[in-house]
């Protein structure tokens, strides 16, 4: 086939990608921009957000995992020109999204005793707790959110999650500045300030979005008169069985991450602030790889609808090649500029500190070129993973990814992380070999899959 069916696909993908793209990256951008206010009251306050984040961060990958089950049903529904179908996909998985909000709200607070029992620097802990307290709550009405997102992904609007998030970024941004650093008479709260900043825009995000869904004539009778307590069970059952499966995926990936937080909290304050660095500049690229992967998720539903196995896998394929194309620019800026990035985020102007400060900068920069490692291999296999929940296709990836992040990378970074082995660098070591897993077998998964429905839909 050659390289012309593949690149004409481009522009539709990138126009239904990008909004996803600068929405994510905008949260990103403002954990980024929360890092680097944290990060200029020292090491140990960044360390607290870091570990703060990091059971934020397992509860919100099951939320927003099962909530991407939304986006194909609907994609699926709406190809099908079936709005009674859409609508009750969406009603019935914003009524799981709520529910799973509060039960991880819940389990997050039982969960902060833990904090102790991890070997993590105590006065890491102790700045930790009460940032997590209103982080944690933050949760019911970013999962609320993410519900009305996939739903608005799987019509195709894409952009209006990303006004709402950029109005919700902003916010953030300047609630972060007046509460962290105590400007405009407010007081001067550290690191809880920004907890109140996330809690406050997650709020304003999900009402916002919900206004201009309600505006366009295309989901308004899906957003309004909602009948929110009266449920089926074959809707539920649906969006379980992908719902589910689809979180896991997620727990499994952010969980291998976490676990790299959780390590290099055992090597010390220096090495988590510097894990955290290393993982936020990360996650703005894999944010563009998100975004790719919903346009897989919806244009493979779609397709899925018509039926035209042909040109799901060429559309497929196509953002593969978008995919591979953004990792190796990425790549090449992080090794570019691996010594520099690092210094965003601290005061090299502060003498008290400044032992430590390098000390962070150093571990940073090596953890970036880590990091421009597996940009190719994490940006397949989040594409993949997209594509086959499209398929409506989640039990074996679910086994893949929990092979290649559990089976695989954990242990290598567990051993090779150790103080006596690589420290920082042999954590991420074994997160780069697992996100190489992923991505060959998820890749194999797509191939097998489309090759037998294209046969079997000529037979």
């Amino acid at each position: 086939m050659v390289l012309s069916n593949y690149t004409k696909e481009f522009r539709y993908n990138l126009k239904l990608a990008s909004p996803v793209m600068l929405g994510m990256l905008g949260h990103t951008f403002v954990s980024f921009v929360d890092n680097i206010m944290v990060g200029q009251l020292g090491a140990t306050e960044l360390a607290a957000v870091s570990l703060g984040n990091s059971f934020i961060f397992i509860a919100m990958s099951i939320g927003i995992g099962f909530s991407t089950a939304i986006t194909p049903l609907v994609a699926e529904a709406d190809t099908e020109k079936n709005f009674e179908k859409g609508k009750s996909m969406f009603k019935h998985g914003l009524f799981l999204c709520t529910v799973l909000g509060l039960v991880l709200f819940g389990i997050l607070l039982f969960a902060k005793p833990l904090m102790y029992i991890m070997d993590q620097p105590e006065e890491v802990v102790d700045l930790a707790i009460p940032y997590l307290d209103l982080v944690a709550f933050s949760l019911v009405p970013l999962i609320i959110f993410q519900a009305f997102k996939q739903f608005s992904d799987g019509l195709s609007l894409t952009k209006y999650p990303m006004y709402a998030t950029i109005v919700a970024n902003l916010l953030n941004v300047a609630i972060n500045y007046v509460l962290i650093f105590g400007k405009f008479g407010f007081p001067e709260m550290g690191i809880v300030g920004a907890a109140v900043g996330t809690l406050v825009s997650r709020f304003v995000m999900v009402a916002y979005l919900w206004w201009l869904l309600a505006k366009r004539e295309k989901s308004k009778a899906y957003v309004t008169n909602i009948k929110f307590f009266e449920l089926s069970k074959e809707p539920m059952r649906k969006l379980s069985n992908l719902g589910l499966p689809s979180a896991m995926q997620m727990f499994f990936e952010v969980g291998i991450f976490t676990a790299a937080i959780w390590l290099s909290g055992t090597l010390g304050a220096n090495a988590q602030a510097a894990n955290q660095i290393a993982l936020n500049l990360s996650s703005m690229t894999f944010m563009v790889a998100t975004g790719l992967s919903v346009a897989a998720m919806v244009r493979v539903g779609n397709q899925k609808g018509l039926k035209d196995f042909t040109a799901l896998k060429r559309i497929a394929e196509s953002i593969f090649f978008v995919g591979f194309i953004f990792a190796v620019i990425f790549a090449l800026l992080f090794v570019a500029f691996h010594q520099l990035l690092p210094d965003l985020y601290v005061d090299l102007d502060d003498p008290e500190n400044a032992v430590d400060t390098a000390e962070v900068v150093k571990i940073a920069a090596t953890l970036l070129l880590a990091a421009a490692v597996f940009q190719i291999s994490d940006s397949l296999q989040v594409i993949a993973l997209g594509a086959l929940r499209g398929l409506q296709d989640v039990k074996i990836p679910t086994i893949i990814t929990f092979i290649s992040y559990w089976v695989v990378g954990f242990p290598i970074s567990y051993y090779l992380g150790k103080a006596e082995a690589y420290g920082s660098l042999g954590i991420w070591i074994g997160l780069i070999a697992g996100l190489t897993v992923a991505a060959i077998l998820l890749f194999i998964r797509f191939n097998i899959l489309t090759k037998k429905l294209i046969v079997k839909s000529l037979n």
